[in-house]
């Protein structure tokens, strides 16, 4: 069993998910839990975190709507970027598909399910992460950047620039457009490469254990610590620290981080000890931290010693010459699992004008979706947009003119202009959630109303779904 790929699986009826265990115990380590906060609870506390996750979007404490499994799948590639995340939904419109495929998940499949085609799809994405950790060394040497667009060239140029600086640097960029590769890329192209590279993500810990993982802990400091340890900035020693989802850490936290900024001195959790860190620090933020200043939710002089140096990662929307040779690169690195296939014509031109709203990572996703559904076969440009987030991306795709399209729109059968109200105020309701990676509270401001009012308009959506 040790040597099995784990799994965790997600649904709060307790009949599927133990039969779904019992179905596929041979072949998986399975977790079972029932809700987001249980999934939190569990991935504090294993050794390991899984490698694959099976999600119910309908989940307490709104299991009618799948916001609850959305958030979901941001929280878990926030804690671990290489899971392979698939849903089981019986809540399988189109549009939640799409989005939840955007969002980062790799297949989805609706409820109920033919078993053995669940297992086949498990164990091919298990086939598949197995392809990526082999590769991923030699890739981390290479950095692994693809693109030949004016904004990569500057991402390179920058990159050089700034590998050796003393300084700290801040990457700054939208979820799925590589931040991480890129904070390695800083370290591996310095002298201080031989050094380790470690990472933490500021996200995916509470307040305690986030202090405890960075600064190290003495024994006894707090429940569970029944041991000394030391934390990342003493392991990472004269190598390279990366903070993930830097927005994210307490502000309580960041004070302590400002200090190891300007002196290199911190203390353990429960010791009087002063400790000294030479390690450098590359932190990583989706959000734009001046706002995050301004609203009191990061230290501005914190903000300001981190960002001395800063690179903007370009989305892939600014990178339409790149789109064409990701799908190459990302076809032959998974060719072992059969994701060749071609796109005709009118396809390649849908493929470069589609936004990308989930950048790169869904981008990657789309390809291997592709591949397994239709190896070695020419897709044409209908079979291209199923795969695509939003029904109102074929108007961007056709470069037809907005008015022709309304047009077109008001001249078909049983148009309903509430229906297209509420079709779009859908849309943006999910894209706020997405940007605030489901923060009501911050959901709200995006959009510019009050939370209770945001509140409202999700419950009666949700209604109104079901």
């Amino acid at each position: 069993m040790a040597n099995l790929p784990s799994l965790l699986l997600v649904d709060d009826d307790p009949l599927i998910s133990e039969s779904l265990a019992f179905v596929l115990k041979d072949s998986f380590n399975v977790h079972i839990v029932a809700t987001r906060e249980e999934v939190k609870r569990l991935l504090y506390t294993i050794p390991v975190l899984p490698d694959l996750a099976l999600v119910d979007l309908g989940l307490p404490p709104n299991p009618h709507s799948p916001e609850e499994g959305f958030i979901l799948v941001s929280e878990l590639l926030t804690f671990n970027p290489s899971i392979k995340i698939l849903i089981l939904s019986g809540q399988d419109a189109i549009e939640n598909v799409r989005h939840a495929l955007t969002l980062g998940a790799v297949d989805f499949i609706p409820k109920p399910c033919d078993m053995e085609l669940l297992k086949a799809r498990l164990k091919h994405q298990n086939m598949i992460l197995e392809a990526e950790q082999k590769t991923e060394e030699p890739q981390q040497k290479e950095c692994g950047l693809i693109g030949q667009s004016t904004a990569m060239e500057t991402l390179r140029t920058q990159i050089k620039q700034f590998a050796n600086s003393p300084f700290s640097v801040l990457v700054l960029g939208e979820s799925g457009t590589g931040k991480e590769l890129i904070a390695q890329c800083l370290h591996k192209q310095s002298q201080r490469t031989n050094n380790p590279c470690l990472i933490v993500n500021c996200a995916a810990f509470t307040t305690e254990l986030l202090e405890a993982q960075l600064f190290g802990h003495a024994k006894g400091a707090y429940t569970g610590a029944t041991t000394a340890r030391s934390g990342f900035f003493e392991e990472a020693n004269q190598g390279s620290l990366i903070l993930d989802e830097i927005g994210e850490m307490p502000l309580a936290l960041q004070s302590k981080l400002l200090r190891v900024l300007e002196n290199g001195e911190y203390y353990r959790l429960g010791e009087t000890k002063v400790r000294k860190s030479e390690a450098r620090i590359i932190a990583a933020s989706n959000r734009d931290l001046r706002e995050e200043v301004m609203k009191g939710d990061f230290r501005a002089d914190l903000y300001h010693r981190l960002s001395v140096l800063a690179i903007k990662v370009p989305s892939l929307n600014e990178r339409d010459d790149d789109k064409l040779l990701l799908l190459e690169h990302f076809q032959n690195f998974y060719a072992e699992m059969g994701t060749l296939f071609q796109l005709d014509k009118d396809a390649k031109q849908s493929w470069q004008a589609y936004t990308f709203p989930g950048n790169v990572r869904e981008l990657r996703n789309i390809v291997i979706r592709l591949g397994a559904k239709y190896p070695n076969q020419a897709i044409k440009k209908e079979t291209l947009l199923e795969e695509l987030e939003t029904n109102f991306t074929t108007t961007q795709l056709n470069d037809i003119d907005h008015e022709q399209a309304i047009s077109r729109q008001l001249n078909k059968t049983g148009f309903s202009l509430d229906e297209v109200l509420l079709d779009w105020e859908h849309r943006y309701i999910n894209a706020a959630l997405k940007i605030s990676d489901g923060n009501l509270s911050q959901a709200a401001r995006v959009l510019g109303i009050n939370r209770t009012t945001l509140y409202s308009k999700m419950q009666r959506l949700s209604k109104m779904n079901n």
